[in-house]
């Protein structure tokens, strides 16, 4: 901001200024003007040398600026985390090791600006100097008189001064840019996932999902975290995802929406290959209520309204009481005007997740997916929460992570999970009268 608010009229100003005084010091004595200008070479290669140094420099420090800003952001949103193990001392002593990376690039960056401003500054006064030291030669030849002379040393400082303007002004420029191109950086970074081509809009969504031969790994791993996936879930029907974990349940929900890209194999919604599905049509028909939910600082309504932003109060209103959260809403000190605090903060873990499932409600999604949306509520929540669920999934596609077998006992398909793939499905009477993994889960889970 500062060099594009200063930049241009400093810029300005002093070309102007050299200009000018240039032309006058050439028409009061050629050759002395000519002495002036023999130094200017030697700075222009000073000036060229240290502004290299300076521009890395400035790189680092906006590198360090950023890392140590981001662990203290870190520092502060966990900050129970912190006061719960009393590691406060532990938390000073990892900021001062970036605190210190930070002061050692400042540091590098004084040196060189100081080595180019006292460089600088020493060439301008050597042009003053040098412009004396002539001058009287001269005027002792009678080439000069000390008029001129006199003349010649005022005009010399206006020719220098806006040279000094244009010395701070890359000193700004360097800073500057060096934000600019981290800022750019920023920018220039692309989705690894996007809108191929050839993608089209989809609408009227049922929600027939099938995967086929689906496997994926993570780019930082050899291990596939899924293999071979085959699946069909058919429109408006309940199914459940059970296994231990890293078995890999959260990954293959997650691949439905595209928030990660199937290493092989193919996803399709209703016939079509979710990677030929623009990403926005795609997440507008799917809802996703997590385990750990996530709210915006901000109002009850607000977080709501998140769900369809173009709602009505009436709809907002509406959603709310089909996701059981009304009674609560209306006994909190504004209602729904209520402001929840950072990641709400102020609600308990239950009244967060009727609001995530509120949000929901009003998206009004075809595809559902509840990953362990129960697992960390106490029992009287989860009752509460586990109605609003199931309200929610009436006559829409289901797929439910379960960390409660109980909760998905009601379920038409239950799938289990390990790493060989999906090793068992039925239901939960099926499932248990086969004695298998599914068995033995939820005797060591529920009893």
């Amino acid at each position: 901001t500062e060099l594009l608010h200063h930049g241009p009229e400093n810029v300005t100003i002093s070309v102007i200024k050299i200009i000018g005084a240039l032309a006058i010091l050439l028409s009061i004595n050629v050759r002395l003007a000519l002495i002036a200008f023999l130094l200017v070479p030697f700075m222009l290669v000073y000036a060229y040398f240290f502004n290299k140094k300076m521009k890395q420099a400035f790189r680092v420090n906006r590198i360090k600026i950023a890392e140590i800003n981001a662990q203290i952001e870190d520092n502060l949103s966990g900050i129970r985390v912190v006061k719960s193990f009393a590691n406060e001392d532990l938390e000073n002593k990892k900021f001062k090791v970036g605190n210190d990376a930070f002061l050692e690039a400042k540091k590098n960056n004084y040196k060189y600006m100081g080595g180019y401003n006292s460089g600088l500054t020493a060439f301008t006064t050597m042009i003053n100097l040098l412009v004396i030291v002539s001058g009287g030669l001269m005027i002792t030849k009678d080439m000069i008189s000390v008029t001129d002379l006199v003349t010649f040393l005022l005009y010399i400082n206006i020719f220098t001064d806006p040279i000094k303007t244009l010395i701070d002004f890359t000193e700004q420029f360097q800073n500057g840019y060096s934000g600019y191109e981290r800022f750019l950086q920023i920018l220039s970074i692309e989705p690894e996932i996007k809108d191929s081509e050839t993608a089209v809009s989809i609408s009227n969504v049922k929600g027939d999902i099938k995967l086929e031969d689906v496997s994926f790994k993570y780019n930082d791993s050899s291990h596939r975290v899924l293999k071979h996936i085959n699946l069909e879930v058919k429109a408006g029907s309940y199914v459940a995802l059970v296994g231990s974990s890293g078995a890999g349940k959260t990954t293959l929900c997650n691949l439905i929406p595209r928030f990660y890209e199937a290493t092989s194999g193919k996803i399709t919604i209703d016939g079509k290959d979710i990677k030929d599905i623009k990403l926005k049509d795609l997440r507008d028909n799917i809802g996703i209520v997590q385990q750990d939910v996530y709210l915006f600082v901000g109002t009850v309504y607000d977080n709501i309204r998140y769900g369809r932003p173009d709602a009505t109060r009436e709809e907002v209103i509406a959603a709310a009481k089909e996701a059981n959260a009304y009674n609560f809403i209306m006994s909190l000190p504004n209602g729904f005007e209520t402001d929840i605090g950072q990641r709400g903060i102020k609600l308990s873990g239950g009244q967060k997740q009727r609001i995530s499932i509120a949000r929901v409600f009003l998206k009004n999604p075809p595809i559902l997916i509840f990953d362990e949306a129960t697992s960390a509520l106490d029992n009287e929540s989860e009752k509460i929460v586990q109605e609003s669920m199931e309200k929610l999934a009436k006559n829409r596609t289901t797929m439910v992570i379960a960390h409660r077998l109980s909760t998905i006992r009601n379920a038409e398909k239950i799938l289990v999970l390990t790493d060989k793939g999906i090793e068992e499905q039925g239901t939960h009477k099926e499932l248990m009268d086969k004695h298998g993994i599914y068995y033995d889960l939820y005797n060591v889970i529920e009893k």
